[in-house]
This record gives structure tokens, sequence and C-alpha cells, in this order.
């Protein structure tokens, strides 16, 4: 009995050694793992990168004897072997925190929709047929309206900073330098207004031209002194619309006038209703907006071109635009905008504000989209008349016109 309980003590003895030494190995072993994964990611670190290595290979040495030398791991953790992928990495950062830098200085969002509504002026040309005068003509907006974005928010750095909605800005925050940005609006606004006046013509450029130097020149410091500014920052927008049309015509008839007229409307009630919830800010800056001065005057003016918008809508089938569909449709999308409106005047809150505001950001594309949908097929140009003809009467007209 006591030789049973004497082998009985060994056996446990020895499997609590093996267990012990098991569990020792498996615990250095896990120590080495993680030593190893902390330095690794340490090296993910631009600074102190020599020393660390070289404390790197001394760790391993120490913690797997021989393993740093005979498995060439120094020569695999030394600097010279990841400072290329470091700076291209860096590079790569670096590049897409400029684009970054570079959508914000120019609003992307903004110019999306003014390029949507210079697409749509090239579109309801008569003729429009040509891709790559397309092309030019949207880059060659695009580039304008990315200078003058940028100049605009040059000019309003300190004014920008004491209001929430741009506090946070590029310029703002010092993401780019001013001399950057200037130079970002001088070379495109330079770029489009040469691609504009090389590839498509010097009407378009020079309409291109003109926006820049009204948005940067007048609209943005009249801002801060009267409240004309809106009416002239409508102006602004009604431009594009028109640059599309010149494109296609090389000239400014009834059409061109009769879109830039729609969009010229369409940004009172756009614009009226985001300065309502931007009050504050804007009273901080020491704008001088409608909202401020006369907010009732605020209200009336979005309604009243509101209204606008429906002769301006009938007026496109009248010259021969569109089919008369276009009246009717264009009548249920306004009634919408004006519903919004009415309630934006009869009662100006926070709500009504924000119900006008977003029912212009679907107007405006939806009336577009419509007025395309229904354009009529051909047309020429007489006596800034649009007249309809088939196809063979167009030829004789084109061969006359060429004799």
């Amino acid at each position: 009995m006591a030789q049973q309980v004497k082998n009985t003590n060994i056996i446990w003895r020895q499997y609590f050694i093996k267990f012990y030494h098991r569990e020792r190995v498996l615990l250095i072993k896990g120590q080495q793992r993680r030593n190893v994964q902390n330095l690794w990611d340490k090296s993910t670190k631009p600074s102190n990168t020599n020393s660390f290595f070289n404390k790197n290979a001394v760790v391993i040495e120490k913690l797997s004897p021989g393993v740093s030398s005979s498995t060439g791991l120094k020569e695999r953790l030394s600097p010279n072997n990841y400072t290329p992928i470091r700076q291209k990495q860096s590079l790569l950062v670096e590049f897409i925190r400029l684009i970054k830098a570079y959508r914000d200085l120019s609003k992307a969002k903004l110019a999306a929709l003014v390029i949507l509504t210079t697409m749509c002026g090239y579109a309801m040309a008569p003729m429009a047929t040509d891709l790559t005068c397309l092309f030019a003509t949207t880059t060659g907006t695009g580039l304008c309206v990315a200078s003058a974005n940028a100049i605009n928010q040059l000019l309003e750095i300190p004014y920008d900073a004491q209001m929430s909605r741009t506090r946070n800005r590029v310029l703002v925050r010092n993401a780019i330098s001013p001399i950057h940005a200037l130079s970002f609006g001088t070379l495109t606004g330079m770029a489009g207004v040469g691609i504009l006046s090389t590839m498509v013509n010097p009407l378009t450029a020079i309409l291109g031209a003109s926006n820049i130097l009204l948005y940067t020149c007048i609209y943005t410091p009249m801002k801060r002194k009267t409240i004309a500014n809106t009416w002239i920052g409508a102006i602004v927008g009604a431009i594009p619309p028109m640059m599309g049309w010149a494109a296609c015509t090389n000239n400014l008839e009834l059409g061109a006038w009769i879109l830039g007229g729609i969009l010229y409307a369409w940004q009172f009630p756009h614009f009226n209703a985001l300065a309502w919830n931007m009050r504050s800010d804007y009273s901080k800056a020491g704008y001088r907006m409608m909202v401020i001065t006369n907010p009732l005057l605020n209200s009336r003016v979005s309604l009243r071109y509101t209204l606008a918008l429906f002769p301006l809508s009938y007026i496109t089938p009248y010259i021969g635009m569109t089919t008369w569909w276009f009246a009717l449709d264009s009548s249920l999308i306004n009634c919408v905008l004006l519903f919004s409106a009415y309630k934006f005047w009869k009662d100006s809150n926070d709500k009504s504000a924000r119900d006008l505001f977003f029912a212009s950001l679907v107007h405006l594309p939806v009336i577009l989209a419509l007025m395309m949908a229904h354009k009529k097929d051909q047309g020429i140009i007489i006596n800034n008349e649009i007249i309809d003809v088939d196809e063979k009467e167009l030829e004789k007209v084109m061969l006359e016109l060429e004799s």
C-alpha cells in the first residue's frame, strides 16, 4: 500500500513538472510574439527609426539567440528596406489630402450643380450634337466655378471663422496656405477661360470670365454692405445655362435668356430659405442679408420669384423650345415648390425654411430633366425664334447658309 502511494506521488510530480514546463514555454513564446508585434507596430512611426531597428534587433536577439543572425532578420528589419515604402505611403497620403483640400476649396457639390445647369443649357440649344464641345464646355465651366469659389473663400477667411457652417473650411483651419489657394484659384480660372476660348468659342469664354469677376469682385464684397447682394448672386447662378447655350450656338437667343431666367428666379426661394436657418451666423459675421435686415421681405421675395417660375416655364413651349406637355409637367413641380414657399411666407420658422430649402433642391434637377425630356427634336433659329423643320428641309437650309 505504501509502495502504491509512493508510485502515485511520483506520477503526479512528473505530470506537474511536464505541465509547468509546457505552460512556461507557451507563456515565453506568447510574450515573444507580443514583444515582436509591439515592436513591429512601432515601426510605422516616423520618429526614431534607426534607434527602433537597432533596439528591435537586440530584443529579438535576446528573445531567440541566433535567430536574427541566422535568418537575416536584422537585414530584413533594416530601415533601408522600409524607407522607400514609407516615403511612397507618405506621398500618397499627402496627395489624397491635397485632392480633398482642392475639392473643399472648389465646393465640389455646388460646382456639380452648376455644371448640371450648364449641360442642360447645352442640351436645350438647337442641334446640340457635338460631344467634344460639350465636354470642353463642362470642363471649362467647372474650372471657372472652382476658381470663383477658391477666391471667394480666400476673401472671406476671417468671416468664415465666425460661422458654424464655414468654420471648418480648408483655409480657416489652415489645411492649405492663402498663397496656395490664390495660386489654385488663379490657375483654374486661367485654365477654364482658356479651354472655353480655344475649344468652344469666345462668347462662352467671356461669360465664364465675367462670372468669375462678378462673383469675386462684386458679389463677395457686397455681402457685407447691402441686401442687393442676393440679386447679384442670382445673376451669377443664371449665367451657366446661358454659357451652355452659347457654347452650342455661339449666340444668346431668347431660349438662353429663358433658361437664365428660370435659374435666376429659382435661386431666391433656395437661398432665402437657407439664409433663414443661418441668420445668426450671418449676423455674427456682419453680412447684410434680407433675413437679418427685413425678414418679411425675405419670405415675400421667395414667394414672388417662385410664382415667376410659372410664366417662365410656359414661354418655353410657346417659342418652340419644348412641347406643350412641359407646361403641364412644370406646373406640377412648380406647385410643389409654391406650396413650400407659401408656407414659408405665411409662417417663417426653421421647419418651413427647411421644407422650402429641400423642395428647391428637388425642384431644380426635376424641372431641368423635364425640360430636356420634352425638348423638340429639330429646329433652326430665325430672328430669335426656333422654327420646326424636318431633316430634309434642315439640310437644304444648311446648304444655303454655307453657300
